[in-house]
């Protein structure tokens, strides 16, 4: 059976369940609680148990601990894909929305995520999913709720006419 990776020894025991109480980080001080134990002399798959992990595990974060220290214990997750529209062409595209469509040119009377899509890939050369782009809009901070459509001929001095009021109390 191979020897059990070495654990660098600049930190003690105590000293790394003084950083497992301290921490922001749940799953480093669990990991930084196993560590101690193991500092401890105490048996690897034990240890392991301690942090929830398996002995395995518990070996591929004593690798990490001794090539970062401590701060290699946090999770470390990905940030995901860059965005592909830049901030000037989102800024664009949040005026865009704001000042609503031109019949004449976008052919719609309101903003669908469908036309957006359209827009987004002939204005920026990106191609979007539809609900892609809805994510694109709550993010720029409009909601789903949309305006009534209002017919582009409507007269408005005909609809104040036709309205319906009621009684005051």
């Amino acid at each position: 059976m191979p020897a059990p990776v070495r654990l660098r020894t600049e930190f003690t025991a105590g000293e790394l369940r003084r950083l497992a109480a301290t921490t922001r980080h749940a799953n480093q001080s669990r990991r930084l609680l196993s560590l101690a134990a193991v500092l401890d002399g105490m048996n690897r798959t034990d240890a392991a148990r301690i942090g929830g992990m398996d002995r395995q595990t518990l070996r591929d974060w004593v690798h990490r601990f001794n090539e970062l220290g401590p701060d290699g214990l946090k999770d470390d997750w990905s940030k995901g894909n860059p965005p592909r529209l830049s901030p000037e062409q989102l800024a664009a595209l949040s005026a865009l929305v704001e000042a609503g469509p031109d019949r004449a040119k976008d052919g719609v009377v309101r903003w669908r995520r469908v036309d957006l899509q359209r827009v987004i890939a002939e204005r920026f050369g990106v191609v979007y999913h539809e609900r892609t782009v809805g994510k694109l809009l709550h993010g720029l901070g409009f909601s789903r709720v949309s305006a009534r459509p209002r017919h582009p001929a409507q007269d408005e001095r005909v609809v104040a006419e036709y309205k319906k009021t009621s009684r005051r109390r």
